[in-house]
């Protein structure tokens, strides 16, 4: 194809200028892709810590066995519900002695009721949601009481509305930030090119003719750009985890479309700075 052989042409007598901008975009998608790492391990953490979201329903002492399994089967029926778990005045016992430590000798036999544990699904564990299961098990007349840590889950909630807000607009702001800096890192290769230009405009070539070659220069830099992006966020998530804490790293699907989003972005920074040339000439 006439236009790649014309960008690949532009490169060979360009080198050096061509490097530059490769390692100029990875620079503005390396600060961008340490954006994205630090948001999905920021998500990771409060998706473990939603994960402890539950609804605790104490029984009565005199209730039957029966009836709490009637009841457990009809909860475990609900659609918010991922699990039901039955704890004994035994095992509640047990459980509290092992994790209050020291002060183990504190509880005695019988002083802790029994209890059911219900386990919510995975996006149903919003205030809202946890409050309704709550008040459906309350219906119980064995039930004495309910709780879920209604302040806790309110605060939890907020906290990831807060993040999931903050990481739109800051992903948003440092993608604009990448896409002005590729785009002027670019502008360097047309104003280079110059005289060229203006010479193929005279000739009575197209404006799409003109831009074609550039464009594909930028999808190229961007794809190159993103894959020394991904090895410099890698190197940084290495480093992370050898010395200070354990992170994850981007999924396959991630990679991917963090590689398509530089090329994307190559090609943008191009039509702008193509763009704003042509329309000077």
């Amino acid at each position: 194809m006439r236009s790649a052989r014309e960008a690949l042409m532009a490169s060979r007598r360009a080198p050096l200028l061509s490097a530059l901008g490769v390692v100029t975009i990875a620079f503005s998608l390396f600060a961008f892709g340490l954006f994205g790492l630090v948001a999905i391990n920021i998500r990771k953490a409060l998706d473990q810590v939603e994960e402890r979201v539950e609804v605790r329903a104490f029984v009565s002492d005199s209730t039957d066995i029966e009836s709490v399994a009637a009841a457990m089967k009809d909860i475990g029926d609900f659609p918010e519900v991922a699990r039901v778990d039955y704890v004994s005045q035994e095992k509640a016992l047990e459980r509290a002695r092992k994790e209050m430590g020291e002060f183990a000798d504190v509880f005695e036999a019988g002083v802790l009721p029994a209890s059911i544990e219900v386990h919510l699904r995975p996006g149903m564990r919003s205030p809202a949601i946890v409050k309704s299961v709550a008040d459906r098990m309350k219906t119980y007349q064995f039930i004495d009481d309910v709780r879920y840590g209604e302040e806790w889950v309110d605060k939890l909630y907020r906290m990831r509305t807060i993040a999931t807000v903050a990481g739109i607009a800051l992903g948003v702001a440092f993608a604009a930030v990448a896409v002005i800096i590729i785009g002027a890192t670019i502008r360097m290769t047309v104003l280079a090119r110059a005289k060229e230009i203006s010479i193929m405009r005279l000739v009575g070539a197209t404006d799409m003719f003109i831009r074609l070659p550039f464009l594909i220069d930028g999808l190229v830099k961007g794809v190159l750009g993103g894959l020394l992006a991904l090895v410099f966020v890698w190197v940084a998530n290495r480093v992370v985890n050898e010395y200070f804490i354990e992170t994850i790293f981007f999924d396959r699907q991630m990679i991917f479309f963090g590689v398509v989003g530089g090329a994307m972005m190559g090609v943008l920074g191009s039509l702008v700075s193509v763009g704003r040339h042509l329309r000077r000439i």
